[in-house]
Order: structure tokens, then C-alpha cells, then sequence
């Protein structure tokens, strides 16, 4: 999945199957374009309207077969809007609203319905401009990432595999048994310390813990749910 902004790029939601096979997550990723033209006043996107797609309209078999949430792992570097438009909605995706839905309550609350939500900041210096945001809006599943020069492209498998374990009771790796080839143990502690924050958390974020290790997350990669 790909958001750009509602008031003012051509695409500004991109959402394709939520595929695991490399071949579809390939074509996915190949159709969906970034244009680069940021938010309005180059300050915000409409991360919210990638946020309701995920709450309304992913179908995944561990939360339909199981009642157990999928992840979601969404990363950007700018702030989300207050509100889902319910212009933008019915335009954009067809679902008729009778009025804005609030991001930071009701919003947040079905998305935590049936996915396990965190936010990447891909580096330090672009926490400035959305930390704060993000922070308010999903406390410590805000990850902030290394320096990009010292991140290989290796560090979020690692990140994502950590999060999983932390949140998998039944599952939980020792960072090593997540370090995915080309990650020395100096840029995993990098990760380690990343969510070090959210692992202290745990039990006081309000969320219920899962039980099962399926996941579903929009970038196509191992999934076992799809979009409609």
C-alpha cells in the first residue's frame, strides 16, 4: 500500500492484494507509484486514509478464522490528518459516511480491532516532524529507525521480525535468532535499542496480547489476507 495526499496528488491511495507469494507482491509493488509531491504545505499525508483500508477493508484469515490480529507496519515521515474525510472516503473508495471520523479515537480503535499497528520513522532526523503525531496517536509502537547510512536494508526484517516476537508470547526470538544476513551484531543492537520503548510497554498499552504468530501486513509481505 502507498498513500500519497488526497488534495493534491493523482494517486493518493494506492492498495493492492496483500499477497505472500513473490509474484504477486512483485506486480503490486511494480503498479504503485510515488509521485513526491508530499502534503499540502509539505507537511502532511493522508496516512489516515491508508489507516481506514486496513480497519474496513483487509480480509485476513487469522482474525476471520482465528479472532486473532494481524500486523501492520506502516512507515513515512510526516504527520497524519486529524480526520478521515468522508469526501476523500466516498471518492476515493466508495464507502458513503455521514461525517468525519475522528483518527485518534474511533479511528485508532478499529484499526486496533484487528490489526497490531506500529509507525516506522525511517531516521532521527525525520522524527521532528511527526514524532509528536504519531506518539499521540499510537503511544510506543512509534519506532524511530538508525542513521539511514548506518541501516542497511536488512534492519527492518529485523525490526519487524523483534516487534512479531515481542508481541508473540508464545514465540518470542532472541535478537540473534532474528538477524537476517548482512546485519552484524552492532546494527542489531541499533534495532534492539529501536524498540527497546515499545518492549517496555508491553502489559500497560491497552492492547490485548495475540496467541498465534499470523500476520498481514500491506507491503505484501507474508500475508494470509487480502483487500476488498
Amino acid at each position: 500500500m502507498a498513500v500519497g495526499d488526497a488534495t493534491c496528488d493523482r494517486a493518493p491511495l494506492q492498495v493492492g492484494q496483500f499477497e505472500s507469494a513473490a509474484k504477486e507482491m512483485d506486480q503490486w509493488l511494480t503498479w504503485s507509484f510515488l509521485e513526491g509531491g508530499g502534503g499540502a504545505l509539505g507537511t502532511r499525508s493522508r496516512y489516515e486514509l491508508g489507516l481506514y483500508v486496513a480497519a474496513r477493508h483487509t480480509d485476513m484469515d487469522c482474525w476471520s478464522k482465528r479472532a486473532h490480529r494481524g500486523y501492520l507496519f506502516m512507515t513515512g515521515d510526516e504527520d497524519p490528518y486529524p480526520r478521515v474525510s468522508r469526501q476523500q472516503v466516498e471518492t476515493l473508495i466508495g464507502d458513503k459516511l455521514t461525517d468525519d471520523i475522528p483518527t485518534a479515537r474511533r479511528g485508532r480503535r478499529a484499526l486496533q480491532r484487528t490489526f497490531e499497528p506500529f509507525f516506522l520513522i525511517p531516521d532521527p532526523g525525520r522524527r521532528k516532524r511527526c514524532e509528536r503525531a504519531w506518539r499521540d496517536l499510537l503511544g510506543d509502537r512509534v519506532i524511530v529507525h538508525g542513521r539511514p547510512r548506518r541501516t542497511p536494508a536488512s534492519s527492518p526484517r529485523a525490526l519487524v521480525a523483534l516487534l512479531r516476537g515481542r508481541r508473540e508470547p508464545t514465540s518470542t526470538p532472541s535478537p540473534g535468532a532474528c538477524r537476517p544476513s548482512g546485519v552484524d551484531g552492532k546494527r542489531l543492537g541499533a534495532v534492539v535499542r529501536a524498540i527497546t520503548p515499545f518492549a517496555a510497554s508491553l502489559g500497560r498499552d491497552g492492547a490485548a496480547r495475540p496467541v498465534t504468530t499470523d500476520a498481514a501486513i500491506p507491503t505484501g509481505d507474508g500475508s494470509s489476507g487480502h483487500r476488498r
